[in-house]
Parts: structure tokens; sequence; C-alpha cells
């Protein structure tokens, strides 16, 4: 069994274990603050930054960090990772300040910021180019799907022309994209799934989340589900699905999570996925035993 995974990559490349920082750049995001709704898509409780050091500067939200996972580590660097909402909904002169301000950290290896690509602006991609050109720059985009009718659903707020451009523009200017993506959405059978994987996969990304749907209580999605109008996989058709998805995943593609985990506090469903270390050892374990190797079925 072979993939390509984040853990692997990150030693290759820097030398030494790394682990990412979660940050919070105090912006909102235009599916909330009424630009383009005000209800965020319907899976989302209030951003994703559970574990981001809010209500701190820069700086100190790193060190509140790095003393969050001291336990953790003995040895290693780190990446800043601005995760919560969207990370350039800022106007540029602000981005520039909190970004340099991670980068130019001394125990910071790479910056990472997740965002939407209705909110890359030339002027901002222009700014994290200059930023790569310091440490290593990541942004993660927020896809999901590329079948119009789930965006709609899930009210995405943006078509896939978006990301499309949004990806081309951060290639040109050396950038590395990571595309997220659930699987599962309401509606969507394995062929759209497997057809998002090998849209994203030619667009040129450099990396790639597979996340499983969860269903959190107090979403709109929440609804939708005690109503019956859609139902999740067990573990076993999860594991399997995934196992599709790497297969046609090209190998130089680096997969930085096979599944994710809800706040077990608002996880209505699906319940078996709380379990966080029994579900990736069963997933190591399908995969050795099926011989899974990423890119194998391209």
């Amino acid at each position: 069994m072979y993939y390509n995974s984040l853990n692997k990559n990150l030693k290759k490349r820097f030398g030494c274990k790394v682990y990412k920082l979660a940050l919070d750049g105090h912006m909102t995001c235009p599916n909330r603050d009424g630009k383009i709704d005000t209800r965020g898509c319907i899976f989302c409780l209030g951003g994703s930054g559970e574990f981001a050091q809010s209500g701190l500067d820069t700086a100190e939200q790193i060190e509140a960090a790095k003393r969050l996972v001291s336990g953790k580590i003995q040895s290693g660097r780190y990446i800043a990772y601005f995760q919560n909402y969207t990370n350039t909904y800022a106007d540029t002169e602000y981005l520039e300040k909190i970004f340099t301000q991670a980068i130019r950290h001394p125990d910071i290896a790479a910056l990472s910021v997740a965002t939407r690509p209705d909110c890359l602006e030339d002027s901002k991609i222009s700014l994290l180019q200059r930023l790569s050109e310091i440490k290593p720059v990541t942004v993660e985009l927020g896809l999901q799907t590329i079948h119009e009718k789930t965006a709609r659903y899930i009210r995405r707020g943006y078509p896939l022309e978006v990301y499309d451009s949004a990806v081309d523009r951060l290639r040109r200017a050396a950038i590395e994209v990571v595309t997220h993506v659930i699987l599962y959405l309401p509606g969507e059978t394995e062929q759209m799934m497997l057809d998002t994987i090998r849209h994203v996969c030619r667009g040129g990304i450099n990396g790639i989340k597979l996340q499983l749907l969860h269903v959190l209580c107090g979403t709109d999605l929440e609804k939708d589900y005690r109503d019956g109008k859609f139902t999740l996989p067990d573990m076993d058709e999860y594991i399997s699905m995934l196992e599709k998805c790497i297969s046609i995943i090209p190998p130089e593609i680096v997969i930085h999570r096979l599944t994710g985990d809800g706040a077990k506090k608002y996880l209505v469903a699906p319940l078996w996925s709380a379990d966080k270390k029994r579900v990736l050892n069963s997933i190591n374990a399908a995969f050795e035993r099926d011989d899974i190797v990423q890119g194998s079925s391209n």
C-alpha cells in the first residue's frame, strides 16, 4: 500500500517532524456577512478553526499554539495555518501584516492559508507570491464538489469556473494549492464524487483533502438529515470509497486528509467517525489488505 501522505511529504521536505499551528486571522466569510448570504454553507456551524487561538495577535497566537502541542513535540518546526473562516477576506494591507508576522517567525517553516476561490483578487495573489519568496506558501481552497446542483444545495456561493480560475492564477504565481473535497454530499453518486476528484487533479493542484460529510447540530444540514432526506455511509462503505479515490489521484499529489472528525459535542452523524483512532486504524488496515496504490487506475 502506498499513498503520498502529508506527514511523509513534510518530513522529506523539511527533514523533521512538522506540526500545523491553527491561527485565527479575525476574518469572517462572504457567505455569512451578507455579501453572498448570511446563513453560511449548509454544513457549517461557524468556521473550521476549532483549535485556533483567537483573540490574540499573530505572534501571540503562535506562542500559544506552540504551548498547546508542546507535549507532543520534542523537536521539529511548524506551519502557520490560518484556518478559521475565509483568510483572504480582508484588505491586502491587513493580510500583509498578519501573514508577514507569521512567516518571519523563526520557528515557522511555511505558511498555509485556507480561503475561498472567490476571495483571491490579483493583489492578494501577488502578496502571497512575494511571501513565497521568503518561505513556502500554500493556499487551501474549499471546493467540496464540481457539481453545480450540489453546490447550490450546500450554498457554496460561486460557480466552478471561479475555482478553476483561482487555481490557474495561483499556479502561475508558483503558489502551492490544496483543494478540499467533501465525500457523500447529499444526492451525489459514487461516479459524481470520482468526477470531482478527477477534475481537481487535472487542474494541477499540489494536494487534496478528502473529508467525510459530517452533520453537526445547529446546522441547516441537520434538519435535512433528521427529515430523512439523505443518508451517510457506514465505515466500511466510506473506506471502500476512499480506496477508489486514492487509486485515481496521481502519486505526485499529496493527500493531506483521509476523513476528518467533527467536534464530538456537536456531531449528529455519522457517529462512528467520532472514534478517530479506530477510523484511521481501519483505513490503514484496509489499504494494506487490499494493496492500494495511489494513482494505480488513472
